[in-house]
């Protein structure tokens, strides 16, 4: 395997199938209501008015563990980047119908909103079923790589938790690969079932189900910033 790299930049596409009137207009009016600032710092205080704890989600995809973990911690903020515009009208969605007021979403960079905050500011980072760009010659490309992970280090505190979701068995070596050479982060697993049971507080999306419809095995790393 390639060595894990620097690079930062995020890759992938921005859009899917056109939207339908309702999902546009849902877009054009709540999206602006529920947005991260363009531009300057990011706090809780900023996001949400108050000193709540803050989470963090990288590609949220439809939204649906994202709402799901908002649903279960309603005094934490929770900040969710995607840059796929229907995966953003799938969390907005989500944000209606269940009155969820402790979301922010950014449709974009996730790493760009992610150097915004304070460090040791976030109590957890999740990065669920991340593109795995299968081939060699786009390891760079992947999110797990030592210029995200350098961010997200910083970002979270001490003490608290990164979460890494994946399907694609090249993505697991390479992630296991990664993070073990690290030194601030420690994985959270003593036994295989540790890695291979999904945790009763860690919602199931639509990606993973459709994964496993398909046969793929489901692993699920959990790592404490140390």
């Amino acid at each position: 395997m390639p060595d894990p790299v620097t690079i930062r930049r995020l890759y992938g596409r921005s859009k899917g199938h056109k939207l339908r009137e309702g999902q546009a207009a849902l877009l054009e009016e709540m999206l602006p209501r529920v947005s991260v600032p363009d531009h300057g710092p990011l706090d809780a205080a900023r996001l949400f008015g108050d000193s709540r704890p803050l989470e963090f989600e990288i590609g949220f995809g439809g939204g649906e563990h994202l709402a799901g973990q908002a649903r279960m911690r309603p005094d934490h903020g929770f900040v969710g980047c995607e840059p796929f515009l229907n995966g953003v009208v799938s969390a907005l969605n989500h944000i209606r119908d269940d009155a969820l007021g402790n979301v922010r979403l950014h449709m974009g960079d996730a790493l760009e909103v992610l150097e915004r905050l304070p460090d040791a500011s976030l109590s957890r980072v999740y990065l669920l079923h991340p593109d795995p760009w299968p081939k060699a010659r786009h390891a760079k490309r992947r999110m797990v790589n030592n210029g995200p992970l350098e961010m997200i280090a910083a970002k979270l505190k001490p003490g608290c938790e990164f979460r890494l979701g994946t399907d694609d068995p090249t993505y697991c070596r390479w992630a296991m690969m990664v993070m073990n050479q690290r030194r601030d982060f420690a994985w959270q697993a003593e036994s295989a079932a540790d890695f291979l049971t999904r945790p009763a507080d860690w919602p199931e999306t639509r990606y993973e189900r459709k994964a496993r419809r398909k046969g793929h095995e489901v692993w699920y790393f959990r790592y404490l910033r140390i």
